[in-house]
């Protein structure tokens, strides 16, 4: 005859044999056994989005410590906990502190011609000199820490980098350049050369962030026209 108990044995393991079935067809249901891509997953709702704010974030963090600091004295430690992370996430946003200078460098240059894009185009060249005038102050008394890394920290790009940046550089000085070419051709410049006159005079107007403050004696329309006033001046004939 049959142990006591072994029907009652018999069963739960056919109990146990089902439920473990049970789970596995649940797992299938609600787990892709296929490799998600990190492309993939950015498409999920919402990690977009919060991948991009924390992006925007670590560049914040970085941009005004090394403005602060400068580049060469930051460490991505420092960048992290202006963030309010471990440093090992860091890296998740960029893969290391000279790309993060790149791209802020970057990033302000695109936004500097896009913006220069943007403005009005005046055939004359005395018109369009004024207008560049006061365009440069403007747009570089609003961003005083992107201006900074910019023209300071351009050393400590690499080769590649560099390269890239001061190509962007050179497209909007070509800008003034033409400006002054133009006005040296219709006789209402005196210009020796255009391209060492546009290099001063873009020192001369960014120079303007050294020194400004909006609470200050003049308001920043008033010190575009009295920069206006000397950029006239240096290349009347």
């Amino acid at each position: 005859p049959p142990e006591a108990g072994s029907g009652e044995l018999q069963i739960n393991r056919e109990l146990a044999t089902r439920i473990a079935q049970a789970s596995r067809e649940i797992d299938e249901l609600l787990y892709d056994p296929a490799p998600v891509s990190s492309l993939e997953v950015l498409r999920w709702p919402g990690v977009l989005a919060a991948a991009e704010t924390d992006a925007g974030r670590v560049r914040e963090a970085a941009l005004a410590l090394f403005a602060r600091q400068g580049y060469a004295a930051v460490s991505m430690r420092q960048i992290a906990g202006a963030v309010g992370v471990q440093a090992g996430a860091l890296y998740n946003y960029t893969p290391d502190k000279q790309t993060l200078l790149y791209e802020l460098m970057k990033a302000h240059m695109d936004e500097l011609l896009a913006a220069r894009a943007a403005e009005p185009a005046p055939d004359d060249p005395m018109a369009a000199l004024d207008g560049f005038t006061r365009f440069h102050i403007r747009f570089h008394a609003q961003r005083p820490e992107a201006v900074f890394i910019s023209y300071m920290e351009l050393r400590n790009l690499s080769p590649e980098n560099f390269a890239v940046i001061e190509e962007l550089r050179k497209t909007y000085e070509t800008q003034l350049q033409g400006i002054l070419h133009r006005g040296v051709a219709e006789g209402s410049f005196a210009v020796r050369d255009a391209r060492i006159t546009s290099m001063a005079l873009i020192a001369m107007l960014t120079g303007v962030n050294t020194w400004f403050r909006e609470k200050g004696r003049l308001s920043l329309p008033e010190v575009e026209e009295i920069y206006c006033d000397m950029v006239r001046k240096a290349v009347a004939p």
